[in-house]
């Protein structure tokens, strides 16, 4: 048997090779006991020095090239360390179990007399006797038994890494809280402050008491009156109190019962508004009645106490008392003043918290406004309009009073008018006041421009003479006067007492387009008043080189322009203060925060035509209202009335095209020392067209009543009357 140097052979099919352990059963030896085992085979590392081992005949248990494996032969190790292979008997297999027994126990080595060229320091000591050449005893040696598995070991994770995993979220998620922190205490702690506050401090509006709108006698005509605003709290009326409750605020405040249960149903609401603007007394009877959660608040209603009167000049307000149309809207900043504050804190239940902080910043009133209107003549001139429209059958109706040295509006009525009181229920049609803002074409009334540019320009005087027939060519059209006659020469005076178209074309042809352009401009045409009112209009007055071959005839006698009612009743105030024109007032001043009336500025003066001008009109004017004239109907017993009428045909906007007749009458009394102007429009009558017949009257009605009002004594003899009434 060979020298093993130290190292046993195994019962494998070869001999390990230099440096390894023996058989395929053998383990390494180890200070602690035995070692891991070895290679299936047998086969330890080999020698640095040695050749590799692949296909090299050697004991390692590894078949030759030249002779096949057996896998069938082989069998499994058994974990008993003293299992022996087959065919080891005898003194083979006492030998075998005496190796591995003393295997079982580390022992230094002894005996070794021969070592390999390297000693492997994790092979264990050679197993078992040496294993003879399976050629030799003439038979396959067996198989080897397979190497134990090694057992499954749970490798644990490192327990460092998964605490700093934890250290790392902990601290992610503390930083969150941390910011959110600094965020609440430092960045907003402002804003949150503000909002408790809020919660805590309330803030409540004290109204200011709106100014009165008054005549010029001081008469009001919008007045501010105290009132109360009744709510209630649902959400803390008991189930069974519901209906009574309901019931008798339906009751004090007359309105639908349907309506206030409603209110009082619904509990999830802590506060519903059941009425505003109620009267003092009533609420106190409310509160008599201890009513659960009922309170009152003091606030203000505005009133109208002529109801009607002048209704679309004074205009109205709305819930939140702003001026919505008319002077209410014109002079609201004045009127309305500035409201107040006051702050205190109160619990969740409302009740202020006592012995806490109260700011109160008291209202400033607003002041009085007091208007040029004369409420008596208004009275006058609304009731003869209204009176009118409804006789004649036309669609409505304006009249305007002014003085004539101020220009300030005495009256300005319309038919219909706006009942203040009421004003919810009315149209938004109604809401417009027609004196400023319907659009017309002024006819026969704007034949005094025509005759002031005539004689201004010296193009003409009153006695210079025209052949006038009742028609005349005008570039495609024919031009008639309003009543046929024969061609009879008149002079330019009587051309304007009897309103002849024809003359008065003839008389613009002599100072042209242009010349009559800019003394329409000097009048006010094309422009506003000036009186500052919700949706007054400038009217339409084309420039004179647009004008068609027609309109150059037609603007003459007032067709193809178009006015307000004030424009027009301005141009007779322009010739009745002898020529100087004074911008229109209708707001005579105001008081002051002292509560001292102020008054107003006056208008702005600017001259149009020279006093003699005026003044020729003026006669001319008075004869047109003498008996021979157009405007008979408008003469006054015992006073001189000069004044014109004027016929011309309607342009209704919503059709887009003419449609019925505008009929008008505008004079001044007395015509020798003029003291009022009062114009009267009747728009689309129905039963006659002609100013002379349904205008005129009304005009005689309004300034009978305003100069008895204003005490103005008769002046003298009528002028001599013209002798034709050739237009309308």
């Amino acid at each position: 048997m060979r020298e093993s140097g130290g190292r046993g052979q195994g019962p494998g099919r070869g001999g390990a090779g230099a440096g390894s352990q023996g058989g395929p059963g053998a383990v390494r030896r180890t200070p602690a006991g035995p070692g891991r085992p070895g290679r299936q085979g047998g086969a330890g590392r080999p020698s640095p020095d040695e050749p590799p081992r692949r296909n090299r005949p050697d004991d390692a248990g590894r078949p030759r090239k030249d002779e096949p494996e057996h896998p069938e032969g082989r069998q499994a190790r058994t974990d008993d360390p003293f299992d022996l292979p087959r065919g080891l008997t005898g003194a083979g297999a006492q030998e075998s179990r005496r190796v591995r027994s003393e295997d079982a126990v580390p022992q230094p080595r002894a005996g070794a007399q021969r070592r390999g060229p390297r000693q492997d320091s994790r092979q264990g000591p050679p197993q078992g006797p040496p294993r003879s050449d399976p050629r030799r005893q003439g038979r396959r040696p067996p198989p080897p038994p397979r190497p134990p598995r090694p057992p499954l070991v749970l490798r644990l994770g490192n327990p460092r890494r998964r605490i700093n995993i934890g250290l790392i979220g902990m601290t992610f998620i503390l930083s969150i809280f941390a910011g959110r922190l600094i965020q609440l205490q430092g960045l907003d702690s402002k804003v949150y402050e503000a909002r408790a506050a809020q919660q805590r401090v309330v803030s409540e509006t004290i109204k200011a008491k709106r100014g009165s709108i008054t005549d010029v006698n001081g008469h009001e005509l919008a007045v501010t009156v105290e009132a109360r605003e009744i709510a209630i709290d649902p959400s803390k009326v008991p189930a069974d109190k519901r209906a009574h409750v309901a019931a008798v605020l339906a009751k004090e405040l007359n309105k639908p019962p349907a309506e206030i249960a409603a209110k009082v149903a619904k509990t999830t609401s802590r506060y519903e508004l059941v009425a505003r603007d109620v009267e003092p007394l009533v609420a106190d009877r409310l509160l008599e009645q201890e009513l659960p959660t009922v309170t009152t608040k003091k606030t203000y209603r505005r009133t109208y106490p002529a109801g009607d009167l002048a209704g679309t000049l004074i205009g109205f307000v709305g819930d939140d008392g702003t001026g919505l149309e008319g002077v209410e809207q014109m002079r609201n900043s004045v009127l309305a003043g500035r409201d107040g504050k006051q702050s205190m804190e109160q619990g969740r239940d409302g009740q202020r918290i006592p012995m806490t902080r109260s700011q109160r910043q008291a209202p400033i009133e607003g002041r009085d406004v007091r208007l040029t209107i004369d409420r008596d003549i208004q009275w006058a001139a609304q009731k003869a309009i209204t009176e009118q429209v409804a006789a004649s059958g036309a669609l409505s109706g304006t009249v305007i009073v002014m003085d004539v040295k101020t220009a300030q509006i005495v009256a300005m009525a319309n038919a219909p008018e706006l009942d203040l009181n009421n004003w919810q229920k009315a149209p938004d049609k109604s809401y417009v006041n027609r004196a400023v803002a319907e659009v017309f074409e002024p006819g026969s009334t704007n034949k005094v421009i025509t005759a002031a540019a005539a004689i201004e320009a010296g193009a003409v005087t009153p006695e210079t003479t025209f052949k006038v027939a009742d028609h005349i060519r005008c570039a495609d059209q024919t031009l008639k006067d309003s009543h046929p006659h024969k061609t009879e020469v008149m002079t330019f005076k009587q051309i304007v007492e009897t309103s002849s178209n024809v003359g008065t074309i003839q008389a613009a042809r002599r100072i042209g387009d242009q010349g009559l352009y800019t003394m329409l401009k000097n009048f006010g045409f094309g422009v506003r008043p000036g009186l500052g009112l919700p949706g007054e209009e400038a009217g339409l007055l084309p420039n004179h080189t647009t004008w068609s071959g027609t309109q150059r005839c037609t603007v003459a006698y007032g067709q193809g322009v178009s006015v307000t009612a004030l424009q027009t009743a301005s141009v007779y105030q322009t010739i009745a203060n002898g020529g100087v024109r004074v911008q229109p007032q209708i707001v005579a001043g105001m008081t002051d925060e002292n509560g001292r009336f102020v008054a107003g500025k006056p208008g702005r003066q600017t001259r149009v035509v020279s006093q003699d001008t005026a003044a020729e009109i003026a006669a001319m004017l008075e004869g047109a209202v003498s008996a021979e004239g157009t405007g008979t109907l408008a003469a006054i017993p015992g006073y001189r009335v000069a004044g014109k009428t004027g016929t011309a045909n309607r342009y209704d906007q919503q059709l887009g095209r003419y449609s019925g007749y505008t009929a008008s009458f505008v004079g001044f009394a007395p015509a020798d020392k003029p003291e009022l102007v009062v114009l009267a429009v009747v728009q689309k009558p129905a039963k006659d067209i002609y100013g002379g017949h349904i205008a005129a009257p009304v005009f005689k009605d309004v300034m009978t009543f305003a100069i008895k009002s204003r005490k103005i004594p008769p002046t003298g003899p009528s002028a001599s009357p013209a002798r034709i009434g050739a237009g309308h």
